[in-house]
């Protein structure tokens, strides 16, 4: 949510680009996991939806890199977005490898 805000503070013109490109990633990784737990009792599906929501995660993380390219965001607040992305990408690294802890 704290990403979501901040793109607030990006140009009008990105608003129909990064803007929205980088609201859809984020809340795809949020409707993804959603989506998964009615999943839980198929293992290949569970795996195959939170590979969407990793593959989401990843491109929030590319929208971030353009974010500071374009310097709409600060370098301390990206690497702290980063470190966060990152943290997430780990967390459904292992719910991919592990399934049936969850």
């Amino acid at each position: 949510m704290e990403i979501f805000a901040t793109s607030k503070s990006f140009p009008k013109e990105e608003a129909y680009s990064l803007i929205d490109q980088i609201r859809k990633s984020l809340r795809s990784v949020c409707i993804c996991l959603l989506e998964v737990y009615r999943k839980k009792r198929y293992p290949a599906h569970f795996v195959s939806k939170i590979t969407d929501s990793d593959m989401e995660n990843s491109e929030t993380s590319g929208w971030l890199d353009f974010a500071l390219a374009c310097q709409y965001l600060r370098e301390e607040l990206y690497k702290k977005f980063i470190s966060r992305n990152e943290e997430v990408g780990r967390l459904l690294y292992h719910m991919i490898n592990n399934p049936e802890k969850y």
